[in-house]
């Protein structure tokens, strides 16, 4: 990796945060500050806030390790790189333009998280500390190790350049909010928080802590719901009151008399894939007030630690096997004059020279908190990861037959929504065209048509002849349950498929695979819908229990003779008759496969 320092900053405006972006790029610094001591981060500090104050800009992070440079009382474990890190800069450049880094690969083969019987064995740990007064709240995180992949040797990618296109694809995953990417030239820490840590200007402090998740929802009914159920759940609201007096308590310490408030309490925010709940605690800053003694008394954000501060950073100590580094720190910008904004650096991925990547999530446990739901939680936040670490398109086939597209405007449509809910851009007059291209190029003739929509927007089409559809097919019931049935790449078709492959069957003559949830509800296929014959009547199972919206399954819905109902696998022996469907080939008969002989 090359020793020059590249920054990254598109950070939102907190008191105008739909007003225009910070977003700029910083190279060559004038000097760097580094502290490799906890009695050097004060100084570091310190040194930076007389730098902005001079008029440049700068740019850095403190570590979740610096905590004792504070309060010797908050306990860490010892620190794997510098513990305060900032770039003073002239002044800042041009954002890159997007072909400079976007269309590289970026690929990160990703290790398990953290296994369910360690995580639930945490969890009781931390319940009978809460149980026995030790604390009321821990932030409790795991860390994701992975390893940078080179999908195409001949590109002769380097390390920085890869870790640029990955912050790349983060910020399409996990778009908005406080983003940084800082190359030190020794590590790289790609940031794309939702959430803000402080903002200090004029003498005002604001924090937004943010704590309390829920899940988004499958469509626009069900996500409004799942925002009203976070409003009101009593656990989410009393998680998040909790690390909001920790807030209050450590502002007091540098506030003017009588000079904490709290504006505004359990606002939710829409994330691509949870809702968060944050809250505004501000406060009047004491006349002469420093960066450091904001850091002193702020360090680290109490929502990734817990409360009291120091018994939860005992907790964590304690369960978590390894340093957080970054993650859990602050990573943020002194703007000429002073200004200063971090964030707290959620959603953060760290990478060293040789590839290595690293990735912590966690979430916060009160007495309230059970296995499950946290678990879930933990897949639900871990999702922007798995979006960005794999390049993928957006995928569409069509049947093209006598130069007419069957139910072109459908997936059209369907390839719109997927577009929106990926933060691809969408242009549908340059989609028509490479369509119309396809078109006129096969006006005769019976075709399958690949239609993709890659990450920057650019759509590619190709046709391929289309072989007759059989008379009837078999099908067998999967003997284990489709754990990616709720997953976005299931929702919505991508060249993603990896999950359903693992599932297709191999037994010769087989079809297709008839795939059920953890629910035990039955889903859909593999490679299409499915449909039961039930007391006369056609059913399908509705989407919330995890399948594409095929568009040969909306035709038939639309159409009236299917409707949508859930069946589960102990419904199969009613079942009067089968049906595979999908829009490539209608409506197929189906019918089970042979059981396997026994031996």
């Amino acid at each position: 990796m090359s020793s020059r320092v590249q920054v990254l900053l598109d950070f939102a405006d907190p008191r105008q945060p739909e007003g225009p972006r910070w977003r700029h790029a910083f190279s060559d610094p004038l000097q760097v500050l580094q502290a490799s001591s906890l009695a050097q981060v004060g100084a570091v500090l310190s040194a930076a806030q007389a730098a902005a104050e001079a008029g440049h800009w700068c740019l850095g992070f403190v570590r979740y390790e610096a905590a004792p440079a504070f309060d010797a009382a908050l306990p860490t474990h010892a620190a794997d790189g510098p513990l305060a890190w900032f770039a003073v800069f002239d002044r800042p450049q041009v954002w890159p333009a997007p072909d400079q880094g976007e269309a590289l690969p970026a690929q990160v083969d990703w290790g398990p998280l953290l296994d369910r019987a360690r995580f639930d064995q945490a969890l009781a740990d931390l319940h009978r500390r809460i149980a026995d007064g030790e604390c009321y709240q821990v932030n409790f995180t795991a860390t994701c190790h992975g390893q940078l992949a080179q999908p195409d040797p001949q590109l002769q990618v380097t390390v920085a350049e890869a870790g640029r296109a990955l912050f790349d694809a983060l910020q399409r995953a996990q778009p908005g909010g406080y983003a940084a990417w800082i190359n030190t030239g020794e590590e790289q820490w790609l940031s794309v928080s939702p959430e803000l840590f402080f903002d200090w200007r004029e003498g005002v402090l604001l924090t937004r802590p943010m704590k309390g998740t829920a899940p988004r929802g499958r469509d626009a009914a069900e996500d409004a719901l799942r925002e009203q159920a976070l409003r009101a759940s009593a656990k989410e609201q009393a998680e998040n009151v909790m690390i909001v007096d920790l807030l209050r308590n450590d502002l007091s310490r540098i506030a003017q008399p009588h000079g904490v408030s709290v504006p505004q309490l359990f606002r939710t925010q829409a994330l691509p894939s949870v809702w968060q709940m944050t809250s505004d605690v501000q406060a009047r800053t004491r006349e002469g007030c420093t960066l450091a003694e904001v850091f002193g008394a702020l360090f680290p954000c109490g929502s990734v630690t817990g409360a009291p501060k120091v018994q939860a950073m005992k907790a964590i100590q304690a369960l978590e096997p390894e340093p957080r580094g970054v993650y859990c720190g602050a990573m943020g910008v002194l703007r000429p004059g002073g200004a200063a904004t971090f964030n707290v650096p959620i959603r953060t991925v760290g990478l060293l020279p040789d590839g290595r990547a690293r990735c912590g999530i966690g979430s916060g446990i009160t007495s309230g908190a059970h296995a499950q739901g946290e678990w879930q939680e933990w897949q639900h936040k871990q999702a922007f990861l798995r979006r960005a670490s794999l390049p993928f398109s957006l995928l569409e086939t069509l049947r093209l037959q006598d130069g007419a597209l069957c139910n072109g405007q459908r997936h059209l449509a369907r390839l719109a929504r997927a577009a929106a809910h990926f933060n691809v851009q969408w242009d549908e007059v340059h989609v028509q065209k490479v369509l119309a291209q396809q078109v006129q190029r096969h006006p005769e003739g019976r075709w399958r048509l690949r239609l993709l929509l890659d990450a920057q927007g650019l759509a590619h089409a190709e046709a391929f002849a289309l072989e007759d559809s059989p008379a009837s097919v078999l099908l067998e019931l999967d003997v284990r349950p489709f754990d990616e049935a709720h997953s976005e790449f299931t929702r919505f078709k991508t060249t993603r498929r990896a999950h359903y492959e693992a599932h297709a069957s191999k037994t010769p003559g087989v079809y297709d695979t008839l795939l059920w949830n953890p629910q035990g509800e039955l889903t859909e296929c593999t490679r299409g819908n499915v449909a039961f014959l039930l007391a006369g009547h056609w059913f399908t199972p509705p989407l919330h229990c995890g399948l594409l919206d095929g568009v040969g399954r909306e035709v038939a819905l639309s159409e009236g003779w299917l409707r949508e109902a859930v069946l589960r696998r102990e419904d199969l022996p009613r079942v009067e008759a089968l049906a595979f469907v999908n829009s490539l080939r209608g409506l197929i008969p189906a019918r089970w496969a042979p059981a396997p002989a026994a031996d």
